[in-house]
């Protein structure tokens, strides 16, 4: 499992430069690629992290193009606009499909303030399946009925294809998007990482059933229905997601806490 090691870039940090809830998100959005470093779902520059600016909603902040995981920082992540226009002063650029459907999904879901994409292995071998997601473990069931699929299209940059994305999310929690990779969304950050980290635990634990040769006894309809039934009533209770959020906060900075310059 990749560790995140300290960076030797220079910075021009942001804090004191934009409003504290600004800063507290660019926070949030490093913890989680640091994290995702971490558990090895992403050891590139690419896919994207991305959350609503708090008290600027019409805009958005997303990871830059260029940057490896393990080494960006609150200050990297870019303002944008749904039209694609750049708030921040920086010499990174945004990458355009990070613009395309994240931007689509934000604008068109007002009440989801984070939306996250990554290429994670397994989660592409299960986007390939035709047989799709088998509900095989307990933690899946917190997704019971709230993953949803799109076909691939070719690189998601097109700005329609943006628009029917986010129509199609509607109000699951998921998309696995054939043939590429994974999507979640969340009220805030921590929920989307989590619904994230379900979905390719499920992934995973799919392809491992699947390649030890066993036939897989998926979890019956009826039983689903009411695990994921007991997971609202638990959820009501408390944010999900807000418990792990804080250990993993803890975790990245015990790490290396660069990821909050």
């Amino acid at each position: 499992m990749p560790e995140t090691k300290p960076t030797d870039r220079k910075f021009n940090s942001l804090q004191g430069q934009v409003s504290d809830a600004e800063w507290q998100t660019r926070v949030d959005l490093a913890i989680g690629c640091r994290m995702a470093n971490h558990f090895g779902w992403n050891n590139t520059i690419r896919n994207h992290l991305t959350a609503r600016v708090p008290d600027d909603p019409e805009k958005f902040l997303m990871n830059p193009l260029g940057l490896m995981w393990n080494e960006i920082t609150a200050s990297d992540f870019l303002k944008v606009d749904f039209d694609g226009n750049v708030h921040t002063e920086s010499d990174l650029i945004p990458g355009p499909a990070g613009l395309t459907f994240h931007g689509a999904i934000l604008k068109a879901h007002a009440d989801r303030n984070c939306s996250f994409h990554l290429h994670e292995q397994d989660g592409v071998v299960v986007s390939a399946m035709k047989q799709g997601l088998v509900y095989a473990n307990q933690e899946s069931l917190v997704l019971y009925g709230k993953i949803g699929f799109h076909e691939f299209e070719g690189y998601a940059d097109e700005a329609d294809e943006g628009v029917r994305i986010a129509e199609e999310l509607g109000d699951y929690k998921c998309v696995i998007m054939g043939n590429h990779g994974l999507l979640s969304v969340g009220r805030d950050i921590a929920e989307g990482f989590v619904y994230m980290e379900r979905l390719i635990e499920a992934c995973q634990i799919q392809v491992k059933l699947m390649a030890s040769g066993a036939e897989i006894k998926e979890i019956p309809q009826d039983v689903c229905e009411l695990t994921y039934a007991k997971f609202l009533k638990r959820s009501a209770q408390r944010p999900f997601g807000a418990l792990d959020w804080k250990a993993y906060s803890r975790l990245v900075e015990r790490l290396d806490p660069s990821y909050k310059m």
